[in-house]
């Protein structure tokens, strides 16, 4: 293989979307019950993680190209710290460690990712991560984090992975379908369903025409939407970042019961989850006085576009699509049925597959024109929010189980907020990452994200489970009780 490779568009557009008051990085915490053994970390760190070529790389220019070239100087030391909390070692303490880093650029000398251990008041220890964008997004970093654990506290973390090597570029996917739409998107912001249809049928099969016309029709609906895509309600979460980070999560809460109480309400366990979320935001807003009534709050959501033979590859593929958290429903019941209407309308819609183009076309352009893009996508939304569901059954690393893992993606341009869900050993945590000057203290709106679902609970709990289906019944009920 050789020692330099050239960097995916994709992967090029996140590797320059660095900005100081947003740095591209994913960063991770998980908490752990004891210590983890230091020397055993660093052989699951060598064997499973190092596996993955691009973690022992840097990133270099060339003549305005970006290339992945070896590190000779690689030295693990520099990668895996041992730091000090200080004061009482307690969440607080830990938080605000996590959002230091959050708020640090990764040297950009090195390959881009870092590991810190420290130990905790907390019942165990804690290893901080933090990686690039550009390296992976956040889906191929969960697989390759989790992948260092064990189901049992006695295994050595196996024998070493397989070295799974990324594509030498994902041109191919580029050149032959997305290419011509991305070119035209840059230059007018819009499609041409008569393109797509031209273009595809010198390539491939002419057989194929209809159907991607079908595909062109839709994609060229969705670049129209967005281009006249109205920002958001102005609330308090939105305005122009500072360069300080904070971050807070949740405890977590019963996974099997939130997927019972959807089971009787006819939702998912994505849209309780979200429904959740939003309450939360609501709750912080009416605590600080803030109108609240129909106010929408724009969240930009990752979807996982891997096919099956991409799986266990870093790079990102991944799309995003644009959820309105009715924030401005005041009763539960129908802001749950809102979320559920609202993710029902994104999954037959183009806009992932449409933004993954757009990321590549930006990663071809120059610079200022990624920029221009980009922030035109990001002053559409208020949040980036990732719900990911984790492995079901407790994992082991070093020798310690692994209690809560928490991770958050970066958010992009002036976006000043991400939201995390995640889900692991039936139990399933709400996370938060904020701007220091746009929300200050986080931690008021994590603790309302149980009490939200418990509102859902109760009343799945105590109304008769037919007048559910109409929240003004349910309400008028209470009131009159």
């Amino acid at each position: 293989m050789p020692a330099r490779q050239r960097i995916s568009y994709v992967d090029t557009a996140w590797l320059r979307m660095d900005r100081p008051n947003n740095l591209m990085q994913i960063v991770g915490v998980m908490l752990f019950d004891g210590e983890l053994d230091f020397e055993r970390l660093q052989r699951s760190i060598e064997r499973r993680m190092l596996s993955f070529r691009r973690f022992r790389q840097v990133a270099r220019q060339d003549n305005g190209v970006y290339y992945w070239e070896d590190d000779l100087d690689f030295d693990l030391e520099h990668h895996l710290r041992r730091s000090v909390l200080p004061g009482a070692r307690g969440k607080p303490e830990l938080q605000r460690f996590v959002a230091d880093l959050a708020s640090t650029p990764l040297n950009p000398a090195r390959p881009l990712w870092e590991l810190h251990l420290v130990e905790t008041a907390l019942g165990g220890d804690a290893l901080i991560m933090r990686v690039h964008h550009c390296i992976a997004d956040g889906i191929a970093m969960v697989g390759v984090i989790l992948s260092m654990a064990d189901e049992s506290p006695d295994l050595l973390s196996g024998e070493p992975l397989l070295e799974l090597v990324q594509e030498e570029q994902d041109d191919f996917f580029w050149r032959l379908i997305w290419r011509p739409m991305s070119d035209a998107m840059l230059a007018s912001i819009r499609i041409s369903s008569n393109l797509w249809v031209k273009y595809v049928g010198m390539v491939s099969n002419p057989q194929k025409a209809l159907e991607y016309a079908r595909i062109g029709s839709g994609i060229a609906a969705e670049v129209a939407k967005l281009a006249i895509m109205p920002n958001d309600s102005p609330t308090r979460f939105k305005g122009k970042p500072g360069t300080s980070k904070r971050v807070a999560w949740s405890e977590p809460i019963s996974l099997p019961e939130v997927k019972a109480v959807g089971k009787v309400l006819g939702c998912s366990v994505n849209d309780m989850l979200l429904s959740a979320a939003a309450g939360a935001l609501r709750a912080y807003l009416v605590d600080q006085g803030d109108p609240v009534d129909g106010v929408e709050i724009r969240a930009m959501v990752p979807v996982n576009l891997r096919r099956p033979k991409d799986m266990g590859k870093l790079g990102n593929r991944f799309g995003l699509v644009a959820l309105e958290l009715p924030v401005g429903i005041e009763n539960p019941l129908a802001r749950l049925y809102a979320t559920r209407e609202r993710m029902e309308a994104l999954k037959g819609s183009y806009q992932a597959p449409l933004t993954l183009s757009i990321l590549g076309a930006v990663g071809m352009a120059p610079k200022f024109a990624q920029d221009k893009v980009l922030d035109l996508l990001a002053s559409k939304a208020t949040a980036v929010m990732t719900n990911v569901p984790g492995p079901q059954e407790a994992l082991y690393l070093a020798g310690a189980r692994l209690r809560e893992p928490l991770f958050w993606v970066p958010q992009s341009g002036d976006i000043g907020m991400g939201v995390s869900i995640l889900s692991y050993d039936n139990k399933v945590q709400f996370g938060l990452i904020t701007d220091k000057k746009l929300v200050p203290d986080p931690e008021r709106i994590v603790e309302r994200f149980a009490s939200e679902f418990d509102k859902l609970l109760m009343l799945v709990l105590m109304e008769p489970w037919e007048r559910l289906s109409d929240p003004l019944a349910v309400e008028v009920a209470l009131v009159s009780s």
